[in-house]
């Protein structure tokens, strides 16, 4: 198959909250395992390398960020073999903020990138099979993802 796009998981939500609060959301993991994962070995940061871990699937990935702007985007690599991640944060109405995930990178030949990339997409958007959208997404059902 001869692949004319990079194959791209991406997911969006609106998020009734001020952007700076999601951001921080992202960012801190004390406020991050309230809601995603269980387990941060720190905040992100640029040039940082974190740990993330979902203790009830027994999976985890290591983290590492090569770009932050504060409340606008977050640039990371994760997983094994690593892909990238952008999320970007944008101030709406209302004291409201659009998220989007970017995932792209994914490793294989062309079937297989696509694959990896609609696997993943699948659990990222709640009416595609999976469970709760970007906030809910099981890491243990990422093709990139290892287990612990």
């Amino acid at each position: 198959m001869e692949i004319r796009e990079t194959p791209t998981a991406e997911a969006g939500m609106l998020i009734r909250r001020p952007v700076a609060e999601v951001f921080e959301a992202i960012v801190d993991p004390a406020i991050t395992t309230k809601f995603w994962f269980t387990h941060g070995s720190g905040r992100l940061d640029s040039g940082k390398e974190v740990r993330w871990e979902w203790r009830m699937y027994g999976v985890s990935t290591t983290v590492t960020v090569s770009e932050i702007v504060a409340n606008e985007k977050i640039v990371m690599r994760w997983s094994d073999p690593p892909t990238t991640v952008v999320w970007t944060f944008t101030e709406m109405p209302g004291d409201a903020t659009f998220l989007e995930v970017r995932n792209f990178g994914f490793a294989g030949n062309g079937d297989q990138q696509v694959k990896r990339s609609r696997r993943f997409n699948r659990r990222l958007h709640p009416r595609a099979g999976g469970r709760k959208g970007v906030a809910g997404a099981r890491p243990d059902a990422s093709p990139n993802i290892s287990q612990s």
